[in-house]
């Protein structure tokens, strides 16, 4: 019988482990398997010409420890020694970071791989749960993540071991099913004809939508800011701005029902990044769960699956932690992204 190869997981301490994100940057240290992670303020990308520019100043010249091995996060595939990021200008380069940096291991991953990671073992006080379905089971999840685009991750479970799957699910189709949808989405902006969940799930996304009713009600779209739109919509000074929020809640619920069914989620599907927190109030309202749950034939078993807005501030950062301390409980493939001195 073939077991799930763990034994060269391990990584040397102390460890410095990076969430890469197109905006801002987040640190961390961990002396050992037991300490507390050394937190480091955020960074701006944009006011770093590189990464390693980024790493020496902050940390390398601030920190008395001193990391002999990174796991690091990024928005963008890794299938190279020089991984670009999607959307900043930094480019990882795992070799010069082990030759300029004095690391001795670096692992690179997933932006979504991370999110995956964070929601194996996430505390009450890090997650607000969404509807009634409160089951605890350990059993496979599902994150998705609306922000700049609509991140999606999986976390398989099968032999005592959590496999994140990171995949580009944010870009399935989404269709209209009601009457309502039918007059709007036929204004909605397209890629290449078709509409994908990250067209209107996404902070672009929600200024896609806003405007596709406004054009379908014929009215003149006042806001091309999704802040606006949404802070109106949550302050209900806005009819447009309350249903482009409330038509957002019911499209992230479809999409994510979809993905629960496509994973059999009996863990729970987490809901991730900056639009779900802020939007929170809305994603409680009856239009999330139920939108959730309205998969017939297999309603009844969306009723049992639990849904969660995660809270946690460094939500990604959590979950590199944990796979730092304990990689054996994980099956992270590290194959073309693992490079040692």
């Amino acid at each position: 019988m073939h077991q799930i190869d763990k034994s060269e997981a391990s990584m040397p301490f102390p460890i410095l482990i990076g969430d890469i994100g197109g905006t801002n940057a987040r640190f961390a240290i961990i002396a050992d398997a037991g300490a507390e992670q050394v937190n480091f303020p955020n960074l701006r990308t944009a006011e770093f010409e590189t990464i390693d520019d980024a790493i020496r100043a902050t940390i390398l010249e601030k920190s008395a420890i001193k990391p002999r091995s990174a796991i690091l996060a990024v928005a963008g595939p890794i299938s190279d020694d020089e991984i670009p990021l999607t959307n900043c200008d930094w480019i990882v380069r795992p070799r010069t970071m082990i030759e300029g940096l004095g690391f001795e291991d670096v692992l690179v991953v997933n932006d979504f791989e991370a999110q995956a990671l964070a929601i194996a073992d996430l505390s009450d006080e890090n997650r607000q749960r969404l509807g009634s379905a409160s089951g605890e089971m350990v059993a496979s999840r599902v994150v998705l993540g609306p922000g700049t685009g609509l991140g999606v991750g999986s976390l398989i479970h099968a032999r005592n071991t959590w496999i994140p799957v990171p995949g580009e699910g944010g870009h399935v189709d989404l269709g209209p099913r009601t009457t309502r949808d039918l007059q709007i989405f036929p204004h909605v902006e397209t890629i290449e004809g078709r509409v994908s969940a990250e067209q209107i799930l996404s902070g672009r996304g929600i200024v896609n939508l806003y405007r596709a009713i406004c054009t379908a009600d014929g009215i003149d779209p006042l806001y091309t800011d999704p802040a606006d739109i949404t802070s109106h919509a949550l302050a209900g000074t806005d009819h447009v701005a309350v249903e482009t929020i409330a038509l957002f809640s019911t499209y992230l619920g479809r999409v994510a029902g979809d993905m629960a069914m496509i994973f059999m989620a009996r863990g729970g599907v987490f809901l991730s990044g900056g639009i779900s927190q802020k939007i929170l109030p809305a994603l409680m309202k009856p239009e999330f769960r139920a939108a959730f749950e309205d998969k017939a034939p297999h309603s009844a078993l969306l009723s049992t699956i639990p849904t969660y807005v995660v809270t946690h501030p460094l939500a990604a950062l959590a979950g590199l932690s944990s796979y730092a301390r304990k990689p054996e409980s994980f099956g992270v493939s590290t194959d073309g992204r693992r490079w040692q001195r």
